[in-house]
């Protein structure tokens, strides 16, 4: 899936939001895709909401963003979370605002080296969203997600790697292939397992340590009923490539 407004650095609008969740939901069902890539357009990975669709008469009652969040964004961070295959979002260039809250909602999130994330939410007067809060702080602590969120300072893709806010950085150069070969790459592995490490890990921060090895229990209950795990074993067992077929 590719962001395509490279004209105004993918800024999202209205259009893309219904386009970007529609296309998200398409997936969940189609047994044929097995991993999911999501990048931009040009020379950004996106530049957040469209302030275009912002700028109203001073006189004018302002937009219930609360609301545009509930029925724009919210949905689309949730399907993407909520969706049973990986989701690689290869960040190719700048993702501010929105945008990099989008792409942090994502599974493996991977980005050019000359790339950059910004919380740039601060210099319109709002917080960050599409579980910006959330996500920040899961994965880069309080300190470092309060200094990202009240600043609004960039980071670039590699100290966003160091941080671990992002999986990995690639060069410029690599970036397209490598991003590429990373989805390849999940689009191979069992596809049952994909989605129970996707759910379990999601639901560990809200779980005791108790709870959560209760779940590991059930879900590799559900994982050692498939084809994919006998496969596996034979695989391993045979020194050769197991060929997950499950769906």
């Amino acid at each position: 899936m590719t962001l395509n407004r490279p004209d105004r650095l993918n800024s999202i609008n209205a259009i893309m939001r219904r386009e970007l969740l529609s296309a998200i939901q398409a997936v969940a069902d189609d047994t044929d895709v097995r991993a999911v890539l999501i990048t931009g357009a040009g020379r950004a990975f996106s530049a957040g909401q469209d302030l275009g669709e912002r700028n109203l008469p001073r006189q004018q009652t302002p937009i219930d963003l609360g609301d545009s969040l509930r029925r724009g964004y919210n949905p689309i961070a949730t399907a993407i979370r909520n969706l049973p295959k990986p989701v690689v979002c290869a960040v190719n260039g700048v993702a501010a605002g929105a945008g990099a809250n989008l792409a942090l909602a994502c599974d493996l999130v991977v980005a050019k080296r000359s790339a950059r994330f910004i919380q740039s939410f601060i210099n319109i007067g709002l917080i960050p969203d599409c579980g910006g809060t959330w996500t920040l702080a899961h994965k880069v602590g309080q300190a470092r997600a309060t200094g990202l969120a009240m600043t609004g300072e960039a980071i670039h893709a590699e100290q966003a790697a160091d941080w671990g806010l992002i999986w990995r950085c690639y060069s410029d150069e690599s970036f397209g292939q490598a991003s590429l070969e990373l989805a390849l790459a999940l689009s191979q592995k069992p596809a049952r397992a994909l989605s129970a490490i996707k759910t379990a890990i999601t639901k560990a921060p809200e779980n005791t340590f108790e709870e959560q090895l209760a779940l590991e229990a059930e879900y590799q209950k559900y994982c050692g009923e498939s084809s994919d795990y006998r496969e596996g074993v034979r695989a391993f067992l045979e020194k050769r490539s197991p060929v997950f077929k499950d769906r």
